[in-house]
């Protein structure tokens, strides 16, 4: 039996992985799923934009594992829309893995509303984005449907070991849960939740804004990224935008696009991702106790499907995945909260 704490986009694969896997699967959270941290993502899904350590083999396949789990879970919220990068940084644009270097021409074909198309900009046509919760809630529901169990609205109070100091489950507001193995995704949680099994885990918070705009129908059409702004469409008339300054950021989208006079903030969230101490995942078994299995990563809406696939593998399979060999605690080479 597994217990997953934590109903965000990560434990929300891992539990549907799981489950489809044929592992008896219970999923726990303190509030309801894709409510917290996983809400306020900006959720651009792409294969490009960690090319070295840990994170790399996982992000290199991130449109892929969505495309497999598109047909898994027909009805998916996604959208395919590309994403145009430029300005960014002040060096010239490079293509990564499926990216194409493109010129103002094609730039104004893709973003026709915009009033000076950069005279180069990375084009990825292979890119999209996501609705977050309704990703998450898809998993839910096919973790569900393979027979796992969902408790939403239940909060853990402590991880439960047995005589042997093996994890034998979880203490819930509600009462125990039973499992011979725990995996924790529970973003920035996870380390109090470990603490008092003297594990260690580097990881914490990470301010992002997102701001939810009113636009006219059409403005994007791709996921648009530059040194202002990550902007993309999420209705006809709706925009979210990834920046810091509400007023910076208005200003920034009339200057860059046409016809923007009444383009207008409608909300401001900011959502504390977890971040681990070298920004890369923390995924994998806890050598010092037996059965506590770790999920905690950045960029988790885009990683999501590949990490649910890979550590299902793991748990269900027993086998040692390679793509998450840089990813495991023991590379902080610590453990005890005292150390």
């Amino acid at each position: 039996m597994v217990v997953v704490v934590g109903a965000g986009i990560v434990g929300a694969s891992v539990a549907y992985h799981a489950a489809r896997a044929g592992a008896v699967v219970t999923l726990v959270d303190a509030g309801r799923p894709g409510a917290g941290v996983t809400a306020d993502s900006f959720a651009w899904i792409g294969a490009a934009g960690v090319r070295t350590g840990p994170a790399a083999g996982l992000r290199v396949t991130a449109t892929q594992e969505y495309r497999r789990l598109e047909a898994e879970l027909p009805g998916l919220p996604v959208t395919w829309s590309g994403s145009l990068s430029w300005g960014a940084a002040d060096t010239a644009p490079q293509a990564g893995p499926g990216q194409e270097i493109v010129d103002a021409a094609t730039v104004a074909s893709l973003e026709p509303t915009l009033r000076r198309p950069p005279d180069r900009a990375v084009w990825a046509p292979g890119d999209g984005a996501a609705d977050p919760v309704g990703v998450t809630e898809r998993l839910v529901a096919g973790a569900r449907a393979h027979g796992a169990q969902v408790h939403p609205h239940t909060p853990i109070t402590a991880l439960r070991r047995d005589a042997a100091g093996r994890v034998a489950g979880v203490e819930t507001a509600a009462g125990p849960l039973a499992g011979a193995t725990v995996v924790l995704a529970a973003g920035a949680a996870t380390a109090a939740l470990a603490a008092p099994l003297r594990i260690r885990v580097p990881v914490e918070t990470s301010p992002a804004t997102l701001f939810r705009l009113r636009a006219p129908t059409g403005l994007v059409r791709t996921v648009v990224h530059n040194r202002d702004f990550d902007l993309r469409q999420i209705a006809p008339d709706r925009l979210h935008a990834a920046a810091d300054s509400p007023e910076r950021t208005l200003a920034a989208i009339r200057s860059t696009f046409r016809g923007t006079a009444n383009i207008e903030l409608l909300s401001t969230r900011v959502g504390l991702r977890p971040m681990p101490a070298d920004g890369a995942p923390i995924i994998g078994p806890v050598p010092d106790v037996p059965g506590l299995y770790l999920a905690v990563t950045h960029s988790a809406v885009t990683l999501a499907p590949a990490v649910g696939h890979l550590v299902a593998r793991e748990l269900v399979e027993g086998t040692v995945e390679p793509t998450l060999a840089g990813c495991r605690l023991d590379r902080f080479s610590y453990s005890s909260p005292g150390s």
